[in-house]
């Protein structure tokens, strides 16, 4: 189940290296983790090839070593910035995947797959994009992920 563990509403950034750089500051602070090895590991995941998913929305993952379980985090740009998205489009939407060095691949990539279906669904890019609250913005990934469940069960 895709959860929404840290919220960041409301970047102000003009590039992806301080967008990564705010993330990780952030991620950090909350986590305890060091925040220049976040930045050097969704540096390192970027130069693999882009998390740019298209329709100004990125799925960034990492592992990493330092962490008990897999995090996940929403952040909200003001304004777009260019991502080298498979569309080309700039990015303004980040769900950024975090997990352990040593997690299991099998449930890392059910929440990779989860994630990706929620951010596919272009009607929550509208209710992200004209929202910088963050209790908005976890209710709808807790609610998206609770249906999903419910119809798993059914």
């Amino acid at each position: 189940m895709i959860t929404v563990d840290l919220v960041i509403p409301a970047i102000d950034v003009g590039s992806k290296k301080q967008l990564f750089a705010v993330i990780a500051d952030h991620v950090a602070e909350a986590y305890r983790i060091d925040a220049s090895v976040l930045m050097q590991a969704l540096i390192a995941r970027e130069k693999i090839g882009t998390t740019g998913i298209g329709d100004g929305v990125a799925l960034p993952h990492i592992k990493i070593d330092g962490i008990e379980r897999i995090y996940c985090i929403l952040a909200r740009l003001n304004t777009a910035v260019d991502y080298d998205a498979i569309d080309q489009k700039p990015v303004d939407i980040i769900y950024l995947v975090l997990a352990p060095k040593e997690s299991k691949t099998t449930q890392h990539l059910k929440i990779l797959a989860q994630a990706a279906r929620f951010l596919k669904e272009k009607k929550f890019h509208e209710i992200i994009r004209q929202n910088a609250e963050k209790d908005v913005l976890e209710t709808l990934v807790s609610q998206w992920s609770a249906e999903q469940d419910a119809q798993e069960m059914t």
